[in-house]
């Protein structure tokens, strides 16, 4: 009862939801992220340390593997060293924001573990994302 009370003094009915918004109209272009583009498990990231090989530039460290799929999948390890958790998280959302965006330029076939470096926080976002489509587009020539 109490919490029928609490919804009678807000003024919100029980079931109250934003409705959801169509891709066409997030914002995004229609590009997203799903989740099958990126890896998750601990397993797929040791596999790709394991078995992958490693490009670098002056920004990031690539660690790649082939992986059979029709498109590459992406994982993000950014280390403690390299801030708090609110630097963290905000490097985080411009690597995976550069992904997206980019995610037709880059090869495919791909399992990609990116790891930023020191300057990543603070650097201008045009020119990381210059430096980290250059260091993925290398990965597909590295196959070859």
């Amino acid at each position: 009862m109490r919490r029928a009370a609490r919804r009678d003094a807000i003024g919100l009915p029980p079931t109250s939801a934003p409705p959801p918004i169509p891709e066409a109209d997030s914002g995004r272009g229609g590009q997203s992220f799903p989740r099958e583009t990126r890896l998750v498990r601990r397993g797929e990231f040791d596999a790709v340390y394991r078995a992958g090989k490693r490009r670098s530039s002056s920004h990031f460290t690539v660690f790649f593997r082939a992986n059979e799929l029709p498109q590459s999948r992406f994982g993000f390890s950014i280390k403690k060293a390299l801030g708090g958790a609110v630097v963290r998280n905000r490097i985080r959302r411009r690597v995976r924001e550069m992904v997206r965006c980019h995610r037709t330029e880059i090869p495919a076939g791909w399992d990609i573990v990116i790891h930023p470096k020191s300057g990543v926080a603070k650097a201008p976002f045009a020119a990381l994302a210059a430096d980290l489509l250059g260091l993925l587009k290398s990965v597909g020539q590295a196959g070859k």
